[in-house]
C-alpha cells in the first residue's frame, strides 16, 4: 500500500511498525540521549496530564494522600526482602560514585518504592490508631530495559504508586481490590479501553507479593497489555522493615501492606486500542484538543458552507 510521507504502515501489514511510526509522526515522543529513554513531547504529555488528573482525583476520593519519597535508595534496603531484590536485580541502575569519590554504600535508582516507603512507615506507625495509612506517590522510576518501546517499555517512565498499611489481611485485601477496581474504571471510563481484571499466576507475581492482580487491556492486534497492577504484600515487607503497631490488646503486631501502580504505558494502550491506518485516534476525555465543525446554512447556503467545512476537517 502506498503511503505519503505523513502516512504509517497499515496495521494489517505490521502492527509493531505501525505503532513505532505513529508515536513519532504524531509528535508524542522523541528518543532520549540514553538508550531506552524517551522525551515526552508536549502533545503526548498533555494526554498524560489528562489521565493523571482523573486518576489523582479518584485516588484522593478513596482517602489516599499524596507524598514524595527519594529517587535514590540504599542498596541494603532492597536486600532486606530477598524475593524483592532477586526479582528486580537484572533491571537495577546503581550509583557507585558521587561527589568525586566512591560511595560507602551503592545507591539504587528507584525501580519502585516499597522499600523506602516501608522504612518510613516503620517510623510513622506505632499504634492501631495510625492505621490504615494510605499513601500515593506520583514519580518516575528506572528499570534497565533491554528491548525498549516508546511508552510501553522504557528505561525511565512516569507512574503513580500507591502504598498502604493495614491492621489485618482482610483490610489490606479490601484495599488491594479497591485499587484494582479504580484501574478498571479509569481504563473503561476515561481511556475507553476494554479490560479484563484478574489475578496473576504465582510465577507472574510482583517480587515479594503474596497475591498480584492486574487489569489487562485488549489491543487491536488481539494481544493483551498489562495496564495496571495491585499487590497484596502480606506481612513480607512489614517484617523486613519492622512495620509494627500496638493493637488494642497491647500486643505488637505486624502490619499487612499493599502496593499498586499505573504508568504512562496507558498512553501506549490508548494508541493501540483506538488508532487506525490513518494514525492517532484518541477518546474524547484524553484528547488534548476537541474540535467539532458545524456547517450552518440551508439550501444554497449549505452548498456554499459544506465544501470549506470539509476542507477544514481534512486539514485538521
Amino acid at each position: 500500500m502506498a503511503r505519503d510521507e505523513r502516512g504509517v504502515t497499515p496495521q494489517s501489514e505490521d502492527f509493531s511498525a505501525w505503532y513505532n511510526e505513529l508515536v513519532f509522526k504524531a509528535e508524542l515522543v522523541d528518543r532520549g540521549p540514553v538508550r531506552g529513554t524517551m522525551v515526552i513531547r508536549p502533545y503526548g504529555y498533555r494526554i498524560w496530564e489528562l489521565l493523571q488528573a482523573d486518576m489523582d482525583r479518584r485516588i484522593k476520593e478513596t482517602g489516599h494522600v499524596n507524598a514524595y519519597f527519594p529517587l535514590l535508595i540504599p542498596e541494603s534496603y532492597l536486600r532486606r526482602e530477598a524475593e524483592h531484590v532477586e526479582g528486580f536485580a537484572p533491571e537495577l541502575a546503581v550509583v557507585t560514585h558521587a561527589g568525586g569519590k566512591e560511595l560507602e554504600e551503592p545507591l539504587v535508582v528507584r525501580p519502585t518504592s516499597e522499600t523506602v516507603i516501608g522504612e518510613m512507615m516503620a517510623k510513622w506507625i506505632s499504634s492501631h490508631r495510625d492505621l490504615p495509612m494510605l499513601l500515593n506517590q506520583w514519580a518516575n522510576v528506572v528499570r534497565w530495559e533491554m528491548r525498549p518501546r516508546m511508552f510501553l517499555r522504557t528505561t525511565e517512565f512516569l507512574w503513580q504508586e500507591g502504598h498502604t498499611a493495614h491492621a489485618d489481611e482482610a483490610d489490606a485485601m479490601r484495599e488491594t481490590l479497591i485499587a484494582l477496581d479504580l484501574y478498571a474504571k479509569v481504563a473503561r471510563e476515561i481511556a475507553a479501553m476494554p479490560v479484563v481484571a484478574g489475578e496473576k499466576t504465582a510465577s507472574e507475581r510482583f517480587p515479594g507479593a503474596v497475591r498480584t492482580y492486574t487489569v489487562e487491556g485488549m489491543m487491536r492486534d488481539g494481544r493483551a497489555l498489562q495496564s495496571g497492577t495491585s499487590h497484596y504484600l502480606g506481612t513480607n515487607f512489614a517484617r523486613a522493615f519492622s512495620i509494627q503497631y500496638t493493637a488494642e490488646s497491647g500486643e505488637q503486631q505486624y502490619c499487612h501492606t499493599s502496593s499498586w501502580g499505573m504508568s504512562a504505558r496507558m498512553i501506549g494502550g490508548v494508541i493501540m486500542t483506538h488508532g487506525d491506518d490513518k494514525g492517532l485516534v484518541l477518546p474524547p476525555l484524553l484528547a488534548p484538543y476537541q474540535v467539532v465543525i458545524v456547517p450552518i446554512g440551508r439550501g444554497d447556503q449549505a452548498g456554499q458552507v459544506l465544501p470549506p467545512a470539509v476542507e477544514l476537517a481534512e486539514r485538521l
